[in-house]
């Protein structure tokens, strides 16, 4: 049987649960934000590795220091997901990339939520938030925003995440593993980045300390068959993002990156689009690109689209609704030959 087109891609129901407030603002949003300031658009940094990244999502983010950008910037990811084919999501924030946002969280998500509840009453997808931290914070600090976050008790945020460079910042996951654990106590749902800038420790430490339900990446982990059995033993999916790691360097092509070994292993995995305003493409891209790549009939490419919304943090009804919804684009669709 052969890969499926774009189109049908386009129409198979998927979540997007590895993808960053940061890296979705639009190119007309940022330049807009930039003239209101007097300075230039933030242009991104030749030099394709995480930090120039990191960098560059610190120069644009500082832009946007007024509720109605954030609404903004809210109502446009949604409607960003219609126009993907993508049912639900769940996007990563870090406060540490929002300046003018800092000691402000409670506003920063209430803009946030505004943007989303308008988006959703204009039929787009629901949206949910994973606040992340950045591993060049302090322990104490990590505590402090899950404390804020505990006491908000917003229902728009569902979990914690973190993010950042582990190349640069080297092991954290004993720094921020009280953290987690208080989270966790708490109900918030546990999304840790890893095995990207990090080898395959990096994703024992996210599961072992953290207390990570999924990894974010997690690539790294084929590099030890005994990590991988672990991750198919106790059910731990990878939201992987092929075409961030190839814009970055960690893989030199597409047939070359792991998620076809990892999938085949065993692992649960999801694609995600991490940063898409930034390197450019979308979910369906992912699904379409991987699949041409691997060799994925309809029914493999359709079973790692099921997999992003059954390892989503939505809430159960809305999860049951979307897997149905799956299963009957599926049904109606499959070839038959």
């Amino acid at each position: 049987m052969s890969s499926p087109d774009r189109a049908w891609c386009f129409g198979l129901p998927k979540a997007d649960v590895h993808v960053h407030l940061e890296g979705c603002i639009p190119s007309d949003l940022l330049r807009d934000a930039a003239t209101r300031h007097g300075v230039e658009v933030p242009v991104r940094s030749e030099q394709r590795d995480l930090a120039g990244l990191l960098d560059h999502l610190d120069a644009s983010c500082r832009l946007f220091d007024r509720a109605d950008l954030l609404r903004a910037l809210a109502w446009r990811f949604a409607r960003r997901c219609s126009w993907d084919g993508v049912v639900t999501a769940d996007l990563i924030v870090n406060p540490s990339h929002w300046p003018a946002w800092h000691g402000r969280l409670p506003e920063m998500v209430a803009a946030l939520d505004e943007g989303f509840t308008r988006a959703e009453s204009d039929g787009h997808p629901t949206v949910r938030l994973l606040v992340s931290l950045r591993r060049d914070q302090s322990g104490e600090d990590a505590l402090a925003m899950v404390d804020t976050l505990i006491t908000m008790e917003h229902p728009r945020v569902v979990g914690l995440s973190i993010d950042g460079d582990e190349a640069s910042s080297g092991p954290t996951g004993e720094r921020f593993a009280p953290a987690f654990e208080r989270a966790a106590e708490h109900g918030l749902r546990r999304a840790v980045h890893a095995g990207e800038s990090s080898g395959p420790d990096g994703v024992r430490y996210a599961v072992r300390l953290l207390l990570a339900e999924r990894i974010d990446h997690g690539v790294r982990a084929v590099e030890d068959p005994t990590l991988v059995a672990e991750l198919v033993d106790r059910g731990i999916p990878l939201d992987v993002c092929p075409s961030s790691n190839l814009a970055l360097g960690l893989y030199p092509i597409l047939h070359s990156h792991p998620v076809e070994e990892l999938r085949r292993a065993g692992v649960r995995v999801a694609l995600g689009t991490d940063d898409p305003e930034l390197l450019g493409g979308d979910l369906t891209h992912e699904y379409h690109s991987s699949a041409a790549a691997f060799g994925w009939d309809h029914k493999a490419t359709a079973a790692v689209a099921r997999t992003s919304i059954e390892v989503s943090f939505a809430p159960a009804a809305l999860k049951a609704e979307l897997l149905e919804r799956h299963d009957e684009y599926v049904r109606a669709s499959l070839p038959t030959a």
